[in-house]
C-alpha cells in the first residue's frame, strides 16, 4: 500500500455510500450564513469588518461580529457564542428569524471597528493604498 492509499475501511465505507445512494432521501439545502459588510468586498481586510448572520438551528439566526460578539435583541454585543449553559432567556434575546437578523447585521454593519478604525477609515485608506500603487 503506497502512503496515499486510504486505509480499507475508508474505501469499503465509500462503497458502500456509493452503493446505498440511489435509496438515500434527496438531499436538503440550507443557506447557513450570510455576510454583511459596508468595506468593499475587494478591501485587503474587509472580512474583518463584517457581521455575520449565522443559522443556529429551529430557523433561528444569530448576529455575530469579531468572531466572539453576538448581538442581542436590545442592540448590544455580548462576548461569546457557546450555547451550552446559556439559558433559554438569553437564547431567546440572542436569535432572530432571518428577516430581523439580516435587518439587525445591516443596521450594526456601519458602525464595526476595527483597531479603533471605522468602516469610513478602511474605505479611505483602501483607496489611499490604491491611488499609491497606481
Amino acid at each position: 500500500m503506497s502512503d496515499n492509499t486510504p486505509p480499507a475501511w475508508v474505501l469499503a465505507a465509500a462503497k458502500r455510500a456509493r452503493d446505498e445512494a440511489p435509496n438515500a432521501p434527496e438531499a436538503t439545502v440550507r443557506a447557513v450564513e450570510y455576510a454583511v459588510n459596508c468595506v468593499p468586498e475587494d478591501y485587503i481586510d474587509s472580512n474583518v469588518f463584517q457581521v455575520r448572520v449565522q443559522y443556529r438551528g429551529g430557523d433561528r439566526y444569530a448576529v455575530i461580529s469579531g468572531g466572539e460578539m453576538c448581538l442581542g435583541a436590545d442592540g448590544t454585543w455580548d462576548y461569546g457564542l457557546n450555547e451550552s449553559g446559556r439559558g433559554d432567556a438569553w437564547l431567546n434575546a440572542h436569535r432572530f428569524d432571518l428577516d430581523t437578523a439580516l435587518r439587525l447585521a445591516k443596521e450594526q454593519a456601519p458602525l464595526i471597528t476595527v483597531n479603533g478604525n471605522t468602516v469610513t477609515d478602511a474605505i479611505a485608506m483602501q483607496a489611499k493604498r490604491a491611488a499609491r500603487d497606481a
